[in-house]
């Protein structure tokens, strides 16, 4: 069933955080999506870089199927990939870039998509093509002055910060306007999956999820 954009977007601002899951081996899927769960986190993206990403999708969806948790496709280029994901049970699309056919395609489909932008330009042209939020990316070599900034003139925008977001700044970002962050390294931390260290998946969860739950 698909869900509809609304909902998505309403429970990614009460949430808060969108996961990115990488590079991972397809076996250790499961064990790291129950462990951010565990943690608290309820938003959970497979990039499509990533061998056997369909697979993954269709793993959580049915693993998760009762459970209060959205599955999500990232690093999303071209209408093939996306509607490959959608076929797959993604509930939300994420891009790195921004491609308005993507776009349109997602909002036919009902989907919610977060294309990647940068310049007031871009987000504009995202908005218009359908999208209801888009993402901040790359968020590190932009900074937080930067979103200040684009904020400003574009205050009703919802956008998400991506890319260099960690303990010591998730909270700046919030307080300054993005309904929500994206965070890959810093949680799905590549030394603990080797060592199945699934707990620590889980503490470094809780930790983002205190810092985030602090922010109104």
């Amino acid at each position: 069933m698909v869900e509809h954009s609304v909902n998505i977007i309403k429970r990614l601002e009460k949430e808060k955080i969108i996961v990115i899951i990488r590079g991972i081996n397809q076996k250790d899927s499961i064990p790291i999506a129950e462990a951010l769960v565990e943690g608290g986190i309820r938003f959970i993206e497979v990039t499509m870089n990533t061998k056997g990403a369909l697979e993954i999708i269709k793993e959580w969806r049915d693993h998760f199927k009762h459970d209060d948790v959205f599955i999500g496709a990232g690093t999303v280029l071209n209408i093939e990939m996306a509607s490959s994901a959608i076929d797959a049970g993604a509930q939300y699309i994420v891009t790195p870039n921004l491609d308005e056919e993507v776009v349109e395609l997602a909002c036919r489909e009902g989907i919610e998509i977060f294309p990647g932008v940068m310049t007031p330009t871009e987000i504009m042209k995202a908005i218009k093509a359908g999208a209801k939020a888009v993402k901040l990316f790359p968020m590190g070599e932009l900074g937080l002055n930067y979103l200040k900034e684009i904020k400003a003139p574009l205050s009703d925008v919802k956008m998400i910060a991506t890319g260099g977001v960690d303990v010591g700044n998730i909270q700046d970002y919030l307080k300054n306007g993005v309904i929500a962050v994206g965070i890959g390294s810093n949680i799905i931390n590549k030394d603990m999956i080797e060592k199945k260290n699934f707990k620590g998946l889980t503490d470094l969860a809780k930790r983002f999820i205190n810092l985030s739950n602090r922010i109104e």
